[in-house]
């Protein structure tokens, strides 16, 4: 094999890690190469060993890290999310397990993705009638002082609610994605323990 086939087969079984660990995982592989150079270029393939177990074993140590660390934003959160994912995929358990967790990972998904949803569509719809009834508080006002009012200020609470049922559903959401990047993580550093135990 050498050092382009490897690179080829590395890199097809890496496509599916988000664009920013694929470029970093891809340039480490370069730069290994690049140092042992083109005479040392066989020995290189050989300390790494095949490319679909190396590929692993970076997705391993990728969601390894995630767990690690706490994601800073949200689209981080979602790219430890799918690393955790592949690393379930690629970690040495059978295959009917395999298939079974991400059945249930997916479960867990759309409900808590209905559930959200749901959430900010309450949300919106307050905020929407509390708008409506600030509107019709002002064109009330001028017959009745007393009604508008009233309608002013129950606008003002629903426009205040909704607006506070989005920000907490953006912060479920926010919490769910990092404790499920943590969760699986764990899952999988307990998958690995096993294997050195086998």
């Amino acid at each position: 094999m050498t050092k382009t086939e490897y690179m080829k087969t590395l890199s097809h079984c890496l496509r599916r890690l988000p664009k920013e660990d694929y470029d970093r995982a891809i340039e480490y592989f370069e730069e290994y190469f690049a140092e042992a150079g083109a005479e040392n270029e066989q020995q290189a393939i050989e300390d790494l060993g095949d490319p679909e177990e190396a590929a692993k074993a970076l997705i391993l140590d990728l969601a390894s890290q995630n767990m690690k660390e706490k994601p800073k934003t949200m689209k981080r959160g979602l790219s430890a999310l799918w690393v955790a994912i592949l690393a379930v995929c690629a970690a040495p358990i059978a295959v009917p397990a395999i298939i079974c967790i991400l059945i249930v990972i997916g479960a867990v998904l759309l409900s808590v993705g209905a559930v959200l949803l749901s959430l900010v569509l309450s949300a919106l719809s307050v905020t929407a009638v509390g708008i409506v009834s600030i509107l019709g508080g002002i064109v009330i006002l001028f017959q009745s002082a007393v009604d508008g009012l009233c309608n002013i200020g129950v606008g003002l609470f629903c426009t205040g609610a909704g607006v506070l049922f989005i920000y907490g559903s953006i912060i479920l959401f926010k919490g769910f994605i990092r404790k499920s990047s943590v969760s699986l993580g764990k899952l999988i550093k307990g998958g690995r323990r096993h294997e050195k135990n086998n």
